[in-house]
């Protein structure tokens, strides 16, 4: 039988936590002071998660962590950390912390469950809705160029428009991924650019691509760079609707690797959002690996 206890002192549990986390995000190709840099970010928002030891007849046998707080106005808990050690995986202990998880969040006044994976879980949570992906990958040399294809700098004539669809698109893969309503999604990209690029065009440390062929224009792109130490975040790499079908996509993907290099990084690393099956294989095909899998499910829900 599967026994849960909430721990007091939590320190094994944040060694142990660690360990994975850091193993899982330098597989991915992430340097040392990358991976250190998201280690960082993790421990500053644990302090108030609670944790507790799942056990078999008195034997631990892994840690579930679990946490509820108000997200733009509801109440959402999240798991944090499910982890059952290998000599005692397949024996029903992940599916009854999942249980306990949702059962605990739920008695709190959780309306939703957010998890983020960080390693393959099976089937565990299959019923959970993808909200979005983290992938990344090292780039040891240069990308080869799809012919014809031309990468070069935004003007600042193309930047308002560019600007204002990057702004519509934002807030059509947040409502896609089922994270905010419209209202909501609309506030968090106005906040979210104003951050991003105060400065527009002339904002340091960004590129901001148009992709040519033969002079037409097919695509966009935005890369942050320097976003880890030693990585850049692509937020936007886009192939007009018109034009896909026809590989730009990957010749999209080389020019973000190529601004990527000529910044000094090593490391390219995207979001993508749930319902976005088109651009996940795109990257799967591309070698761009999951860092981590954001899913969610409404609560209270009917125990499986």
């Amino acid at each position: 039988m599967t026994e849960f206890s909430i721990l007091g002192e939590n320190t094994e549990w944040q060694k142990d936590f660690e360990r994975r986390l850091r193993a899982s995000y330098s597989a991915v190709g992430l340097g040392a002071a990358a991976v250190e840099h998201m280690l960082e970010d993790v421990r500053a928002g644990i302090g108030d998660w609670t944790v507790a030891e799942i056990a078999d007849a008195g034997t631990r046998v892994g840690y579930v962590a679990v946490v509820v707080a108000d997200d733009n106005g509801t109440l959402a808990g999240r798991i944090g950390d499910l982890c059952v050690d290998t000599l005692h995986t397949g024996r029903g202990h992940e599916r009854a912390a999942r249980d306990w998880a949702e059962g605990w969040c739920a008695e709190r006044g959780a309306r939703r469950l957010d998890i983020r994976l960080t390693g393959p879980v099976g089937e565990l949570f299959d019923a959970y809705c993808v909200r979005g992906q983290l992938r990344a990958r090292r780039i040891s040399s240069p990308p080869e160029p799809l012919d014809g294809v031309i990468a070069r700098p935004m003007t600042q004539a193309e930047y308002p428009e560019w600007f204002a669809s990057e702004k519509v698109a934002y807030v059509g893969d947040i409502v896609r991924a089922g994270a905010l309503s419209t209202e909501e999604a609309v506030r968090k990209s106005d906040s979210d650019f104003a951050k991003l690029i105060p400065e527009g065009l002339a904002t340091p440390d960004n590129s901001f691509l148009v992709l040519e062929v033969a002079g037409e224009r097919i695509g966009t792109g935005w890369l942050k760079h320097g976003y880890l130490p030693g990585v850049t975040y692509g937020y936007s790499l886009y192939i007009q609707e018109e034009h896909r079908g026809k590989g730009y996509g990957r010749a999209a993907m080389a020019a973000g690797e190529q601004a990527t290099l000529a910044a000094g990084d090593s490391a390219l690393m995207f979001t993508v959002w749930g319902g976005n099956e088109v651009a996940m294989s795109l990257y799967t095909s591309a070698g761009y690996e999951v860092i981590q899998e954001s899913r969610f499910i409404g609560l209270p829900r009917s125990a499986t």
